[in-house]
């Protein structure tokens, strides 16, 4: 180790090093740092006890102020409730099918709901809602149980096809691998896209009517009642190219969407069906 020594010209001991030839002096800090630094620490155990911050067993120290940012947030909440109290009174009150969507009550519901949806849906039906392979597209006309207001919000509140909620719409389509030869399913993949103006007398046509026609009618235009798609219009929720109707008629579908009314309030279930309604593709 380089014993420090005196600098000739300060008077002062050095560091004991040099870079180049350059020394660094041992200088005492300014006082004005020392002072801030000193007060620094002062101030940070202060803290440390007025607010929460050591981390124990099964919690952290709470502080002698009880602060809580939970607590702030929560405070928040509440008081965002009360304000907007009697519109969720009204919301809750009001008949879906016999909404003014010019009322102010409309338009709060459409608001909570956007926020609703893009925290709930969106990861599904898409930032836009225009949905993708296996996710309905709301922008559109195309309501499988109905696009009223109500058909909307009762979608919502109980799903599609899940396990945990009685009154969720439910419809299943058979798997016609077990059913019909792999030519006969070929065969009416080709008639699905020629409906409703379709060749019925022809093989496919006499097929199409023994297997499908109970379920989706006898032009192909669907049944709400069963939650059979129209197969005679442009939409569809997996492709309507010839391949993918065929992988549809052999292996079926099954798309499930959770009950949200078993996670959210039934005013944000109505919020967001207003929402979505909004959006242009309700009825």
């Amino acid at each position: 180790m380089v014993e420090p020594r005196i600098d000739e010209l300060t008077g002062r001991e050095t560091m004991g090093h040099d870079f180049d030839g350059i020394e660094e002096l041992n200088n005492p800090m300014p006082r004005w740092w020392l002072i801030s630094f000193y007060l620094l620490i002062i101030w940070g155990i202060g803290y440390t006890i007025a607010y929460p911050a050591w981390p124990m067993i099964s919690g952290a120290t709470k502080g002698l102020l009880g602060y809580s940012t939970r607590g702030e947030v929560a405070a928040d909440i509440t008081a965002h409730a009360a304000a907007n109290a009697e519109l969720v009174t009204a919301l809750l009150a009001q008949d879906m099918d016999d909404f003014d969507p010019q009322s102010d009550l409309h338009r709060y519901a459409a608001a909570r709901g956007g926020a609703v949806f893009r925290a709930q849906c969106s990861q599904c039906h898409g930032a836009g809602a225009a949905g993708g392979e296996g996710y309905p597209n709301l922008l559109d006309n195309d309501w499988l149980w109905g696009g009223s207001l109500e058909d909307v919000a009762y979608s919502i509140r109980h799903g599609i096809r899940n396990q945990t909620d009685d009154d969720a719409r439910y419809s299943e389509m058979p798997a016609f691998k077990d059913i019909l030869e792999a030519e006969q399913i070929a065969a009416i993949a080709a008639f699905i896209p020629t409906l409703p103006q379709a060749d019925w007398e022809s093989e496919a046509g006499v097929l199409f009517t023994d297997n499908c026609a109970s379920c989706h009618g006898d032009l192909g235009t669907g049944d709400r009642e069963l939650g059979a798609p129209n197969l005679a219009d442009a939409l569809w929720l997996y492709g309507g190219d010839q391949e993918t109707l065929v992988e549809t008629i052999t292996y079926s579908r099954f798309g499930v969407m959770p009950a949200w009314g078993q996670r959210l309030s039934e005013e944000d279930v109505r919020a967001v069906a207003t929402y979505v309604h909004a959006l242009g593709g309700g009825e």
